[in-house]
């Protein structure tokens, strides 16, 4: 089996000590492409035009994106190809992403960092009404409550928030009822024709005043001209933001001097040792496929499993 690998020091380290039983790894660079008939290829850091090419191999038969999303792979997939996608190696990192904005929003950290920088205390001003709050008691509704969702609720639990998720299968009726009563609503949706523009202006009016939004999801869940009109009335009580439309954000957009918006530029899932992370993963999907068994994260439908 031959497998085309980004060419990075750690996935190149998978040749030492006698390399994956089974497995002839090959090394790309965007522009620069090994030549040859390959079996698969691990796509990751790379620009969209070596993708294509790399999907294109002759003799493909399957890829593994080291991406939790799909959509740009799944675009330039050939037929045939099987696809395997690594939101394993992101999850936890990005549930800690998540928590750690509730806790930042919820003690005011970002308006006391602005007051700092000016070289002056600042007014316990957060989104409570009544000043700071812990997250005890707090409902915090998670909309896409999969894997990332689970370690969410998880890590909340210490914090005594009362965590329930919505479902590709909740009832409309549910969902709505749900979405009533969050003080936090937790974006963790893909982006598909379903899910585009989900969170728009009747579904932030719905949510009860000083309700906060988190999205970690896809930028494009939520309508931005709604959300900013959301936050200028005062009927959401902030956002935190890891993935916005557009994105990058473009300077002066509107989102970057709203008071009580936290943005981030889409580093949820970054850790220092992705890299390595995302080398070891890649050397058990390689003996999975070596040995026979079919790895983890086989895309069917659009859907990882």
């Amino acid at each position: 089996m031959r497998a085309l690998l980004p060419d990075l020091p750690e996935f190149r380290a998978l040749n030492e000590s006698g390399g994956v039983p089974g497995a002839e790894l090959a090394f790309y660079r965007s522009g620069d492409l090994p030549a040859g008939d390959a079996d698969g290829a691990v796509l990751w850091m790379v620009d969209a035009q070596t993708r294509g090419h790399l999907l294109k191999t002759p003799g493909l038969k399957w890829a593994l994106t080291l991406t939790a999303g799909i959509d740009h792979v799944r675009a330039q997939l050939p037929q045939g190809v099987a696809l395997y996608n690594a939101s394993r190696l992101h999850d936890r990192a990005v549930a800690v992403h998540v928590v750690a904005g509730m806790l930042a929003a919820e003690r005011g950290l970002p308006g006391f960092r602005d007051a700092q920088r000016r070289g002056g205390w600042a007014p316990p001003a957060t989104p409570g009404a009544s000043g700071l709050r812990t997250l005890d008691g707090l409902k915090v509704v998670i909309w896409g409550f999969g894997a990332i969702g689970r370690i969410v609720g998880d890590l909340l639990a210490p914090f005594g928030a009362q965590v329930e998720g919505i479902r590709s299968g909740t009832p409309g009726a549910e969902r709505e009822r749900l979405l009533a009563g969050a003080d936090w609503v937790v974006l963790l949706l893909p982006s598909t024709p379903q899910t585009r523009g989900i969170v728009n202006a009747g579904v932030l009016s719905a949510l009860k005043p000083g309700a906060w939004l988190s999205n970690q999801g896809r930028g494009n869940l939520v309508v931005t001209d709604d959300l900013i009109a959301a936050l200028r009335s005062g009927h959401l009580g902030g956002a935190v933001l890891d993935v916005t439309d557009p994105e990058p954000l473009p300077a002066g957009h509107p989102l970057w001097a709203l008071p009580h918006v936290l943005i981030t530029p889409h580093v949820a899932s970054t850790t220092t040792d992705l890299v390595a992370r995302g080398a070891a993963l890649t050397r058990d999907f390689l003996l999975d496929l070596a040995q026979g068994r079919d790895p983890e994260g086989r895309v069917a439908e659009g859907r990882a499993y």
